[in-house]
This record gives structure tokens, C-alpha cells and sequence, in this order.
């Protein structure tokens, strides 16, 4: 066990030693290369940012709105035909857009039903089987310029809706 805690605290500290060796046995300026890293980042940032604002604030609007409240209403019938719990709706819904809003309405649902319920568990399973798609789609193909998506955005709501299932069936809900 010992062994383990130290690998894990040593990791980070050895790969980094790890690619400075490599770096100054093939005689590079490891100095300059990590500080054109470092401003090829910074303009990766600057140029998804907008998107990522436009993110957060679409996510709050809906959330503040009361809209998402509305959906699981309306949701009703069909989610009880499905055996899909209405308060997840909102949950699976906003975590296609922000993880960290998602992480918000799941601290509510253990407030609201505890985060040992068969909700609770749904929802935690849900949370880490599930992907931010229209976050991570929209930045990482601003950065690297992307202009045609083709199936990834159908393949990863596919994805997300088979865990969102079978989240419901590990949790013991069906």
C-alpha cells in the first residue's frame, strides 16, 4: 500500500522530470518551447471563450427560468411509461451542457431525496456515465477549427442516452 501512495504522489513529479531529460538530451530549449506552449494555450482560451460564456449563461437561463421544472412536468406520462424518474429529467438534461450546473442540481437532488436513495444513485451514476456534449463538442472543435461534425454529434447523444439508461438499471430502478 505504502508503495502505491508513493507512485501516486511521484507521478507528476517524474513525468515532468521525464520530458526534461528528454528535452535537453535531444539539446532543445525546453524553456522557450514551454513558453510558446504556454501563448499557444492562452490564444486557445481566448478563442473559445465566448463559446464557453454563451454556454454558462444559456445553462442559467434555463435553470433561473424555471424552464427545466416545466419539461419534467410536461414529461410526466412518458417518462412513467418508461419507468424514467421525472426529477433526473432536468439532470440529463443539463449535463449535456455543463457538468458544473449538472453538479448543482445533483447537489439539490441529495438535499431533496438523499445521495443514498435510488434517486441518488441514479443520478451519481448518470453524472459519470455521461458526457458534456455541447460543451466539449463546441470548444474542442472552435480550437482545432472544425467546421463539418458529421456523426459525432448523433453517435454522442446515442452514448449519453445509453447511459442515461442504463444508470436507471445499475441503480436498481427497472
Amino acid at each position: 500500500m505504502n508503495f502505491l501512495l508513493f507512485i501516486s504522489n511521484a507521478i507528476i513529479p517524474l513525468l515532468i522530470f521525464s520530458i526534461v531529460a528528454a528535452g535537453l538530451s535531444k539539446k532543445q530549449n525546453i524553456y522557450d518551447d514551454f513558453i510558446r506552449g504556454a501563448a499557444d494555450g492562452l490564444k486557445t482560451v481566448v478563442g473559445i471563450m465566448p463559446t464557453l460564456i454563451g454556454l454558462m449563461v444559456a445553462v442559467g437561463v434555463l435553470r433561473a427560468s424555471g424552464f427545466l421544472d416545466f419539461l419534467s412536468d410536461m414529461l410526466k406520462v412518458p417518462m412513467a411509461l418508461l419507468h424514467f424518474p421525472t426529477e433526473l429529467v432536468p439532470l440529463s438534461i443539463v449535463k449535456m451542457f455543463s457538468s458544473s450546473a449538472a453538479t448543482g442540481l445533483l447537489l439539490d437532488l441529495y438535499k431533496s431525496h438523499g445521495p443514498d436513495s435510488l434517486l441518488g444513485s441514479m443520478a451519481s451514476i448518470m453524472m459519470s456515465s455521461t458526457e458534456t456534449i455541447f460543451y466539449t463538442m463546441s470548444v474542442y472543435f472552435v480550437a482545432a477549427h472544425v467546421k463539418k461534425s458529421r456523426y459525432t454529434l448523433a453517435g454522442a447523444l446515442l452514448a449519453t442516452l445509453a447511459g442515461t439508461v442504463m444508470s436507471v438499471i445499475l441503480a436498481g430502478g427497472l
